[in-house]
């Protein structure tokens, strides 16, 4: 995930904005990490560079 779609990820649940935590990363491509929501505070993971913003639920 490239650092500059910050810019136009929003929480799929609540549409809030998202902060980002890196774990790992290569130049300016996030490789794995966690988007959090600012206002619900539900978190989604970024794995393999590929940001998962399905609902805690249905997520394997």
């Amino acid at each position: 995930m490239k650092k500059s779609i910050m810019d136009i990820l929003v929480c799929p649940i609540c549409k809030n904005d998202l902060s980002l935590n890196i774990e790992k990363e290569n130049n300016d491509e996030i490789i794995e990490g966690k988007l959090t929501c600012n206002n619900c505070s539900e978190s989604f993971p970024i794995i393999d560079g590929i940001p998962n913003l399905l609902p805690a639920d249905l997520r394997n």
